[in-house]
């Protein structure tokens, strides 16, 4: 009986953890390696071009990119934490679900630039050039909106979107 009983707890402990294993539950959780994330910490330069450049799910960590050239880059997903981006060309930028937190992007050029659902809290704005700029769904600090929609206007030349609307000014 002892044996009997030793077996059924044995193929059921078996059987439990191949469930647990099949539903996902037991599935080991995966971390972006580092050829998937590219870290631009701490970097200061001036005028540097990154223009039309694959710099999806880049991230520029306390980055001083003061008139850098993103004209045309792909920034999806990309981060700037702590970043300054004073007068950095970013016309025609996919900065889609990106990140700006705590970003100095005072006179910066986001002209025709796609920001929908980007994350943009306790960052500057102040003096950017947002003709035709997409900010569908963007999270920014109401100030900053608010500051935005007195220069805002233009259509966005590939979602089609009014930037008036996309800020949500009245």
């Amino acid at each position: 009986m002892r044996l009997l009983r030793q077996f059924l707890g044995q193929f059921l402990g078996l059987f439990l953890g191949l469930w647990f294993c099949w539903l996902g539950m037991a599935a080991p959780a995966e971390a972006a390696s580092s050829a998937a994330i590219r870290a631009f910490d701490d970097v200061s330069v001036e005028t540097k071009d990154y223009s039309g450049q694959d710099l999806v799910r880049a991230e520029f960590s306390n980055a001083r990119l003061k008139n850098a050239n993103f004209s045309g880059a792909d920034l999806r997903g990309a981060v700037f934490n702590g970043s300054v981006l004073t007068g950095a060309n970013l016309h025609g930028v996919d900065f889609s679900n990106g990140i700006a937190y705590i970003s100095n992007l005072s006179q910066t050029d986001l002209s025709d630039a796609v920001l929908t659902s980007a994350m943009m809290l306790k960052s500057s704005f102040r003096g950017a050039n947002v003709t035709g700029a997409d900010f569908s769904e963007a999270v920014l600090d109401r100030d900053q909106a608010l500051m935005l929609c007195q220069t805002a206007s233009g259509t966005n030349p590939v979602t089609g979107v009014d930037t008036r609307e996309s800020l949500g000014c009245k």
